[in-house]
């Protein structure tokens, strides 16, 4: 019996943290120590942005990204429909109102001529989604808010390590959030990090993210109110250790995915597309299914045979809660019922889950 294949494996081991780990006991400093400030220092720096700050995840970046530009209720944001959940879940925390914006087949990203429509005054916000690591289309959603006056917020929880030409995710929105889930290319257990250009919003993360104060005259004052969304010291290091060796893991996700494309493509699978300009950085590798492939009967027979996977992700206009809010958008539904997500961690046997999964197909005909 083959091992599992499960979807994805970190890229970190005990040994790359244990010499710093043990120091990090020994001065008993585990929190706003030298190694959180090591890794917002190392995400500033390779993403390009101004600034850039630590959070406990992804959803509270976005949510501190909402509040810091006023997003009250009543207003409306503009929301990549094939998504996890959380992008949605912040709009509605705060009393607003999630538009969900039909997706692109192809590069699986919200279509400029959708929001284009979905436009109205309450619009306030637009959060693009990079869907699954994947920022194609994302200038042309950065024209469309300029010419509207409409705050861009990048929803990049799986795009650290992606890139527009010369602009690496982290360095093209008004601000952009990441994730470091177990199920990214970097990984800090849970936790977030928040990017951006605008001084304005980057000295108004400083004080939300220390209670809402700052240090003047020898003592912290407390000049509003804020949160504790810090990262520990220890998945500082862990997430600071990854970062490190970023162009060495994104070379492996772009030769899982040949190999992939090289087995799959010939069976009538079509693997999630990028637009010209943009590296990709492969946070999943994602197919669309032949039309005779039952995607649950897929990923069921793939399961029975230690291989794990899943959906590509959801379409959130067909959820039972925000489907109140709008129409089904058709593309996004479509993706969410034929793509599939494979495996692709460092050592993952890509040939044993391609002759299992061609097996399946001939089932079929």
């Amino acid at each position: 019996m083959s091992m599992i294949q499960r979807i994805i494996k970190p890229y970190i081991s005990f040994s790359d943290v244990e010499k710093d780990l043990k120091e990090v006991f020994k001065t008993g400093i585990f929190t706003r120590g030298k190694y959180a400030q090591s890794f917002r220092d190392a995400i500033r720096k390779y993403t390009g942005a101004k600034y850039s700050f630590l959070t406990t995840s992804a959803t509270t970046a976005l949510w501190l990204s909402l509040k810091t530009i006023g997003i009250k209720p009543g207003d409306e944001v503009a929301v990549s429909d094939f998504s996890f959940p959380a992008t949605a879940n912040v709009v509605e925390d705060l009393g607003a109102k999630p538009v969900f914006v039909d997706v692109d087949v192809d590069t699986f990203n919200m279509l400029p001529e959708e929001l284009q429509k979905k436009i109205t005054p309450k619009t306030k916000a637009v959060i693009f989604v990079d869907a699954l690591g994947n920022p194609s289309g994302i200038l042309k959603i950065k024209e469309i808010c300029k010419k509207h006056n409409i705050i861009l917020i990048e929803d990049a929880a799986c795009a650290f390590g992606s890139r527009v030409g010369d602009l690496k995710c982290g360095n093209i929105s008004d601000i952009t959030c990441f994730s470091f889930h177990p199920r990214k290319l970097v990984t800090t257990g849970e936790g977030g990090a928040i990017t951006t250009n605008i001084k304005k919003y980057a000295d108004f993360f400083e004080i939300k993210l220390n209670y809402g104060a700052v240090f003047r005259k020898k003592r912290w004052d407390f000049i509003n109110y804020g949160y504790n969304f810090r990262l520990s010291e220890i998945n500082s290091l862990m997430g600071l250790k990854q970062v490190q060796k970023m162009e060495e893991i994104i070379k492996h996700r772009k030769k899982a995915r040949k190999a992939y494309v090289d087995y799959l493509e010939p069976l009538g699978f079509t693997i999630q597309k990028a637009n010209k300009n943009v590296m990709h950085n492969l946070q999943s590798i994602v197919f669309k299914l032949p039309e005779n492939i039952n995607k649950d009967k897929l990923i069921g027979y793939l399961k029975r045979n230690n291989i794990e996977s899943t959906i590509g992700t959801y379409c959130l206009s067909k959820t039972s809660y925000y489907k109140k809010y709008n129409q089904v958008q058709p593309h996004a539904k479509l993706l969410e019922e034929t793509t599939i997500t494979l495996p692709c961690f460092q050592g993952v046997d890509i040939v044993y889950i391609c002759r299992k999964i061609k097996v399946f197909c001939k089932t079929k005909k």
